[in-house]
């Protein structure tokens, strides 16, 4: 669910996005293990487990 909706705010606000996995960098595991899915802007942390639209597309306003 929070990729279709990271997904399609993105088209709507014309932002790119790249999908990191945790199972790639062990790094980012031990940071957010607990708190997948995880969404950053701007590389802060800006939603966990869900993902509000709302927010999203303001943050990337």
């Amino acid at each position: 669910m929070a990729r279709e909706v990271v997904e399609t705010v993105c088209a709507q606000t014309d932002n790119e996005w790249i999908e990191l996995s945790l199972n790639d960098d062990p790094r980012l595991a031990a940071r957010y293990a607990d708190q997948v899915p995880v969404v950053l802007v701007d590389g802060a942390v800006h939603d966990v487990f869900r993902v509000n639209p709302q927010r999203l597309r303001a943050a990337l306003a």
